[in-house]
Parts: C-alpha cells; sequence; structure tokens
C-alpha cells in the first residue's frame, strides 16, 4: 500500500506550528473583514488560512485575469463557511479588488457568506451547503481525464463536512475511476458548529478510512506551510491512485483566546472591543 509520511517539525506538534508573517497579515485582513462586517465564520477561517495559502502560492496554476483559463487548475472550498480566508487569498491573487474585502456581505458587494460561482472571480463552485464540494470536484477530475487536460482538482472539506455520505460516495467514485489528479484536504480542527467531531460524531480512525476507499494518504500540520508544500508536491504518489491529505488543524488559531471556541465558530454583531481583542490576540501570538 502506498502512503505518504507524516511531515511535522520535531518541534511541533500537530496542528500547533507557529505562524510566520505572512499567515499574521492573512488573518490581519480576516479581521478587517469582519470590522466591515461585523459577522462571518471567524474560527474556521483562520483554520484553513495556510491550507489556501499554500495551495495559491506554491501549488496551483491559475490566471487572476482569466479566471475561466481551461487550463488553470481548480480548488473548491467545500466547507464554504471558511470563505473569509478564501477571499481574502483571492483579492490578494487580484481576482478582484481589495476594496470588495470591505462590503463582505453588503448589498453593494459581491462577496456574500458562502462563495458563489458566477458572481466572484475565482470561485470554482456554489458551496455551504455540506458535503457538495467532493463531488462536484470528482465531476471536474473525470472530466480532466476525458478532455486529455492536464489540470488538477482540490477540494479542501471540513471535518464535520465528513459526516456527509455524499462525501463517502464520491471518494468510492474517484478512487473506481482512478483520479490521481484529485487531492482532498481535509480542515481537520475536530470541532464542528457545536460541539467537538469526537462527541457529535467520531470519524476516527480517520486516515485508515481514507486509505479504505482507495486514497494515498499523507497527515500535516495543516498550520505548517512548508509541511504542506511538501505534502502537495509529492502528490500524485500513484497514477492511479487519488490524494487525501489530512491537515492537523486549530479552530480559531492565530488568536489564543478564541482558539477551539465554539462561540467563534460564527459571529454576529462584533462589538469594536471583539475586533481590538482579536487584534491584540493576534499581535501577540
Amino acid at each position: 500500500m502506498t502512503t505518504l509520511p507524516i511531515t511535522i517539525t520535531a518541534e511541533n506538534s500537530l496542528g500547533c506550528a507557529a505562524l510566520d508573517p505572512r499567515s499574521k497579515e492573512l488573518r490581519k485582513t480576516v479581521i478587517r473583514m469582519l470590522e466591515a462586517s461585523r459577522r462571518g465564520h471567524v474560527g474556521s477561517a483562520f483554520s484553513v488560512i495556510e491550507i489556501l495559502r499554500v495551495l495559491y502560492d506554491d501549488i496551483m496554476l491559475y490566471d487572476s485575469q482569466n479566471p475561466r483559463w481551461v487550463k488553470r487548475d481548480r480548488c473548491i472550498l467545500s466547507k464554504g463557511h471558511g470563505c473569509l480566508a478564501l477571499y481574502v487569498i483571492l483579492a490578494d491573487k487580484g481576482f478582484f479588488p481589495e476594496s470588495e474585502l470591505w462590503k463582505f456581505c453588503k448589498p453593494d458587494g459581491i462577496l456574500g457568506g458562502h462563495p458563489e460561482y458566477g458572481k466572484i472571480p475565482g470561485v470554482e463552485a456554489s458551496t455551504g451547503s455540506l458535503g457538495h464540494g467532493l463531488p462536484i470536484g470528482v465531476g471536474f477530475a473525470l472530466n480532466a481525464k476525458y478532455e486529455q487536460l492536464d489540470y488538477r482538482t482540490f477540494v479542501i472539506i471540513g471535518d464535520g463536512e465528513s459526516d456527509e455520505g455524499s462525501n463517502w460516495e464520491a471518494a468510492m467514485s474517484a478512487a473506481k475511476h482512478k483520479l490521481d489528479n484529485l487531492t482532498v484536504l481535509v480542515d481537520y480542527n475536530k470541532h464542528q458548529s457545536y460541539d467537538s467531531t469526537y462527541a457529535v460524531l467520531d470519524l476516527e480512525p480517520l486516515v485508515d478510512k481514507w486509505r479504505a476507499f482507495g486514497f494515498v494518504v499523507a497527515e500535516v500540520d495543516g498550520h505548517d506551510a512548508r509541511a504542506l508544500q511538501d505534502a502537495l508536491r509529492r502528490t500524485p504518489v500513484s497514477v492511479d491512485k487519488p490524494n487525501a491529505i489530512i491537515c492537523h488543524t486549530v479552530k480559531g488559531k492565530g488568536v489564543e483566546c478564541i482558539e477551539n471556541d465554539l462561540n467563534w465558530h460564527h459571529k454576529s454583531k462584533v462589538s469594536d472591543n471583539e475586533i481590538v481583542t482579536l487584534l491584540n490576540g493576534l499581535e501577540m501570538y
């Protein structure tokens, strides 16, 4: 059986990598969006920032001035409620003006509470109703094989979302069709909307599940950019198997006082004091 090793630094446990200046700056922009809109899924966005950052900084081929370029790699944020992170990355890469970030969830803006295909440049699929992103991604990967195109498809799913049977049906289909051009990244922060995954519906043994469904599997610290780069650059490992990377993350990573605090799964009516708390907490991290 083909496997990938766990890739973490000796001084860090999984999900505990230190944040570099770029990661902090991206989180600061998320907080500024929150200040403008006073609402959003902050914990979920902070959980997934490094995954998105590495994909768009180091791995994917795309043209922000031609978002529908046929040879582009595709990225689907299936856990659409983490869209604050995606929007910050897309603006950073020039898919749309930074000014749109400050109109998040406002009538005159294009950025809603979940990503919307056809409205937001760079968004490959409308997501938010959980369990839809991976089936769509399997379709993208199948189409690439059919059209004999070299583009790759990356799908980011949440751990709470992994309760959805549609994901596992899609996984079986991916293995059947030998979609080595498909990579699933699981944002495994061990929390969902109202409790831990262990309490709601335990996913363990998660690595064994993905292997049993025919995937080549790696585990990484999902906040360690170098570990993510290494794992993604190794894929595809097999010429006939899809890939899964279990990214061990922390919900709310980067502001200690909100980490793993489900009150920050989604926040509305965010106060000035809470904005100051977030900024100060990020500064001290």
